[in-house]
């Protein structure tokens, strides 16, 4: 009786048996030895289910009869297969870069300065037609990085950039200046089809900006490039670039349309309204707004950038929390007037450089920062209620110090302090 229980129980077992578990483990360990192995541990209850659990796995099983050749011959040949898909890739990039240099983008750069030279060097490195444009006259710097130059004075001319129009242009200027330089070009860029990109180091601040004012023939993109002119002078490879698709054809947030609405649209802008969800992904026109900023995002991607896509939002959450925090540290450890001494500690040093680090950069970049992020205030309160907190500890631990020598010690008048007993 006992063993029909056994029987029957076995019999129903749930669909995947052990048996195709040892099947597996075959595959894993290899060799005929772990099939035995693991058929004795199972205890199989007939000599016909081990023999069908065999046949079904007895072309791995004769294929591991030599263990560790085998293992050795299968990595060699893994690592065969990964050094083809590494060639593979190399030749996709090559023939996407080709693909891409036989269509320049037209990119303008409004704002000249070190960073806007920085940044249109590698656009033209990459074979775009590169059109500079501010307040000063850049016209040697310009052609020192293989841009062209027209002067701020006449914006007419510069998006007109001989005949060739712009296919995106990048707003370079500083946090402040942002909104204002946004008001004077618009009367220029009315029904101008074109990608507007700005580099600031806060994001909802442009975003809405952007969404606001701009006409609807501009598409948006928000980027943060987390470097600079001195941090991205050697090379930009692994470096964060950070980017939020904003709008492309009259659709906010292009990257949400699956997961904000059933429909796949986000209807936050009033332009979508006359969009079909079912014919987006075959709209001609919405393609090719796609296509412009992909080839405008492949040149940070092929100079070796860290892509993260974020959404402005988080990005001034945790912007706040980094790198506002250093310039706010670096700003306060500055005004302490901290010098250079005959005994700096490793420690020290490195207090020293994010001083230099951040009071080299403007206090407008620091107010920026600060005013165009909603979250800095609350860095600010929350670094003093720690520093407090610190503070606060410390005096914790005088005052317990002190009662415990007001039980153990004597009172030493002169020192105005408690002396141990010796």
């Amino acid at each position: 009786k006992k063993m029909n229980t056994t029987f029957v129980a076995t019999r129903h077992r749930p669909p995947f048996s052990f048996f195709r578990l040892i099947s597996l483990f075959i595959l894993i360990l290899g060799g005929s030895s772990a099939f035995t192995t693991a058929n004795a541990s199972v205890g199989c209850s007939s000599q016909k289910s081990c023999a069908h659990a065999s046949n079904s796995s007895n072309e791995s099983a004769s294929s591991f009869d030599a263990p560790k050749g085998n293992g050795e011959r299968r990595l060699k040949d893994i690592k065969a297969r990964e050094a083809e898909l590494f060639t593979l890739l190399a030749e996709v990039r090559q023939e996407k870069a080709e693909a891409l240099a036989s269509q320049p983008l037209n990119i303008g750069v409004v704002g000249f300065g070190r960073f806007g030279q920085f940044i249109a060097k590698a656009f033209a490195k990459h074979g775009h037609n590169v059109v500079a444009t501010s307040r000063s006259d850049y016209t040697k710097e310009a052609a020192a990085v293989g841009a062209s130059y027209i002067s701020l004075s006449d914006p007419e001319k510069f998006f007109d950039n001989n005949g060739n129009g712009i296919d995106v242009l990048v707003v370079a200027v500083s946090i402040l200046s942002f909104e204002q330089t946004l008001l004077k070009l618009i009367p220029f860029m009315k029904d101008r089809d074109m990608l507007v990109v700005d580099v600031l180091s806060v994001k909802e601040h442009p975003r809405e900006m952007m969404l606001n004012l701009l006409p609807a023939s501009c598409d948006i993109l928000c980027t943060h490039p987390m470097f600079g002119p001195d941090s991205g002078k050697n090379s930009w490879r692994g470096l964060n670039f950070v980017y939020e698709r904003v709008r492309v054809k009259g659709i906010v947030n292009p990257e949400a349309q699956t997961r904000n609405r059933p429909d796949g649209l986000d209807y936050s802008d009033s332009s979508t309204s006359a969009i079909s969800p079912s014919s987006l992904f075959f709209d001609a026109e919405y393609a090719s707004g796609i296509d412009r900023l992909e080839r405008f995002l492949s040149i940070w991607e092929e100079e070796g950038c860290r892509m993260v896509e974020l959404s402005c939002n988080d990005h001034d959450k945790y912007a706040a929390n980094s790198q506002f925090i250093t310039h706010l540290v670096g700003r306060i450890l500055g005004a302490q007037g901290l010098v250079e001494t005959p005994i700096d500690t490793k420690g020290f040093e490195s207090v020293r450089t994010l001083i230099g680090t951040t009071t080299a950069d403007s206090f407008d970049l620091f107010y920026g920062l600060y005013k165009h992020n909603q979250n800095s205030l609350q860095t600010i309160l929350t670094l003093r209620k720690s520093m407090d907190d610190v503070v606060g500890e410390l005096h914790i631990r005088e005052r317990k110090e002190r009662f415990s020598n007001v039980s153990q010690g004597e009172w030493n008048p002169n020192m105005n302090e408690l002396t141990p007993r010796a």
